[in-house]
């Protein structure tokens, strides 16, 4: 008898070798937004208005930006090796999986939609019925508290925290490991991230985290 029902993902950094998927959107159209990073760590903004000055370096980049534009962007994401292998074993032993990420839900559809996760939660770029960009977004993940995210998993799947693990790489993703009966750090980026975690796992190769999720399975 499996002993996970449901494996929440966090993207930006563990599913991407990428620390942001709105960052990659950045470097594609050669801006910066440091200022506005900072910023946000600083309390001086809270996430709606970073969402808005990351949006308007684009807009100002290209004023006929569309969210089509944006979505195409992310075919060329840079991904972190094994996810295929990865979701089709745990999907054929019947275990959910979900992305949880404060990153864009455009990547995140990609990544759902290509390797077969159950379900996928992220932030939204804003559009006009044309397409273009409102300038913009809904904040569908709050990044104080991912554990909502992954409490409201929970229960839409009909399991329970015991029976759940969570895999991210960062601190804002130890209020998904506090509500996970398992949680492992992938790449951790800090050592309060490793610290949360009930593994770690260092590896170029997402799968790697197989070895204790089916490990646990077995007993």
């Amino acid at each position: 008898m499996r002993k996970y029902d449901l494996v929440c993902f966090d993207m930006d950094g563990t599913l991407t070798k990428l620390r942001s998927s709105w960052c990659w959107v950045h470097s594609c159209f050669e801006v910066d937004n440091e200022p506005a990073y900072q910023a946000f760590c600083n309390g001086e903004i809270d996430e709606p208005e970073f969402m808005r000055r990351d949006i308007a370096l684009w807009t100002n980049k290209n004023p006929d930006v569309t969210i089509r534009d944006i979505a195409v962007l992310f075919r060329d994401m840079p991904l972190i090796d094994g996810i295929q292998e990865t979701i089709a074993c745990l999907k054929a032993n019947g275990i959910r999986t979900v992305i949880i990420s404060g990153g864009i839900d455009l990547a995140a559809k990609m990544l759902a939609n290509e390797f077969g996760f159950d379900d996928y939660i992220a932030d939204e770029v804003l559009s006009y019925e044309d397409g273009r960009l409102t300038g913009e977004g809904k904040m569908n993940v709050d990044l104080r508290d991912k554990g909502i995210n992954v409490r409201q998993y929970i229960e839409k799947y009909g399991t329970t925290m015991e029976r759940t693990v969570s895999v991210g790489n960062s601190f804002t993703d130890i209020p998904m490991f506090k509500n996970s009966g398992m949680s492992i750090a992938f790449n951790p980026t800090d050592p309060y991230t490793q610290e949360a975690a009930t593994h770690t796992v260092f590896s170029e190769n997402i799968a790697d985290i197989l070895d204790f999720i089916m490990e646990q399975d077995k007993e």
